[in-house]
């Protein structure tokens, strides 16, 4: 069954939130800034200028992503992505980062930042083979549970 990849919409706001919570519960734990995002990705993320996309199989979400401004003029963080559980393996992540890069070039994006965690080896290898390049990590970033900051530089 193929994959679509939609934009944002409301009435998936549930899976954005509920599809992120299980992916942090099973690899991390959840923290307050992952609860305050997932729970109002309008607030955090749309009204400010940010995207959230949905992977579609059989009209039902089976994966999501998100791309939140960072504090550099035209650098988004890739953010909150997950897949459900049993649709793990499939591809589904590699067609949400591709996605997003395209996305992301087609309007004229600078690069595509995130921050991960080592333990994610398939994750960092992926990300790896996208062209993602290693950077310092701030003391003071985001996430907790964060051990790697990577750049996508696309221009």
């Amino acid at each position: 069954m193929a994959i679509s990849i939609i934009d944002f919409d409301a009435t998936h706001k549930q899976s954005f939130y509920d599809l992120n919570i299980e992916w942090l519960q099973t690899f991390f734990y959840v923290e307050a800034y992952d609860e305050a995002v997932l729970s109002q990705p309008e607030t955090y993320i749309i009204n400010k200028g940010g995207f959230i996309f949905f992977a579609m199989k059989d009209h039902k979400v089976v994966g999501t992503v998100a791309l939140m401004p960072t504090e550099e003029t035209g650098v988004l963080e890739l953010t909150k992505m997950a897949v459900l559980p049993k649709e793990r393996g499939q591809n589904i992540g590699q067609q949400l980062l591709q996605h997003c890069i395209d996305f992301a070039k087609s309007q004229n994006i600078k690069g595509l930042l995130l921050y991960s965690n080592t333990k994610l080896e398939n994750a960092i290898y992926l990300y790896r083979k996208y062209g993602f390049e290693e950077l310092k990590l701030e003391r003071d970033n985001p996430y907790e549970r964060a051990d790697i900051k990577m750049l996508l530089p696309l221009e």
